[in-house]
């Protein structure tokens, strides 16, 4: 298995794509530790896995909170031993559908700010036990940075979480650990995106089967990634087999964005 005897902490694991990364790790043989701000969508993941013969736990932990964050990591730290992977899922809580210029500042700052803090804390945090023991993997989710309308502070969110990766990877290499972010062009099978989708119709005056019928229709697999693609190319790039990536950023938009 990709991920024997390695033990995980995903935030906001009560998500769609973390509960997504949570059962593929913990397939691959990883204990993973869920965590989230609500308890009680954390708990059914760590539930679901447990039940499918994995090692999972779960814990009610604001990414926004700095205490609650380094209590958690410290106590997972304690417990399991080391911490081999990070992986962040945690939401951004975006406000999209409205022109950046009738968008109020607190709208747009809310997403880069709540990006910015949960992504830093937590990755700190962890990689402070890292440190320690030579190694490690942090990673996080953005979108893919093609221009679009309406998309509020979302892709300023997204470019402020890659350059974040990029200057832990400059500082933690020499430590053993490596950054590593999973770029999607979102995934129609998740409720966040069919979300997006009704609201990014309305907005273009079209039909939401019009909406959903243009997605993905502009990459290179003429679709969008289904949300197993992106858990699983998290789970090989959290994996020893890609031990040589750091301060990279894994295309796995279907070819919506041509890597030069």
């Amino acid at each position: 298995m990709l991920l024997a005897n390695k033990n995980a902490i995903i935030y906001g694991g009560g998500g769609a794509i973390g509960g997504a990364v949570a059962h593929a790790f913990a397939r691959e043989g990883a204990a993973v530790f869920l965590a989230g701000r609500t308890l009680t969508p954390v708990q059914e993941v760590a539930d679901e896995i447990s039940a499918g013969g994995g090692a999972a736990e779960a814990a009610q932990a604001d990414a926004l909170s700095e205490r609650a964050i380094e209590q958690h990591v410290a106590d997972v730290a304690r417990r399991a031993g080391r911490i081999d992977i990070l992986f962040n899922a945690i939401g951004m809580e975006d406000i999209q559908g409205t022109p950046l210029l009738d968008l109020s500042l607190d709208d747009f700052a809310h997403p880069v700010i709540t990006a910015a803090r949960t992504q830093f804390l937590t990755a700190r945090a962890v990689a402070r036990q890292m440190v320690q023991q030579g190694s490690g993997v942090i990673m996080s989710v953005t979108a893919e940075p093609t221009p679009a309308a309406n998309l509020g502070g979302f892709m300023a969110a997204c470019a402020a979480v890659e350059g974040l990766w990029r200057s832990l990877a400059c500082e933690l290499g020499p430590h053993g650990i490596r950054l590593v972010i999973v770029r999607s062009a979102g995934s129609p099978d998740t409720p966040a995106v069919q979300r997006m989708a009704e609201l990014h119709a309305g907005v273009a005056g079209i039909s939401l089967d019009e909406y959903r019928a243009s997605m993905g229709s502009g990459t290179l697999l003429r679709r969008l990634p289904a949300l197993a693609e992106v858990a699983g190319a998290a789970t090989l790039l959290a994996s020893d087999h890609a031990s040589a990536m750091t301060a990279a950023i894994a295309n796995v938009t279907c070819g919506a964005l041509v890597d030069l």
